[in-house]
């Protein structure tokens, strides 16, 4: 299950207040309590919004 902080990580990343790196350091940190299958549906939205 995508967890709160993920779901925060993921509109402060569509709304621009990360740039990529410090994003993409974020997705590492926080990558380690989801699931491959989340990871995969996490990658795809950020793509879109980066």
């Amino acid at each position: 299950m995508i967890t709160r902080e993920v779901n925060e990580w993921m509109r402060k990343v569509e709304q621009g207040c990360y740039s990529y790196d410090t994003a993409m350091e974020e997705f590492k940190r926080l990558s380690k309590y989801l699931t491959r299958e989340e990871v995969k549906q996490v990658l795809s939205k950020l793509k879109n919004a980066l």
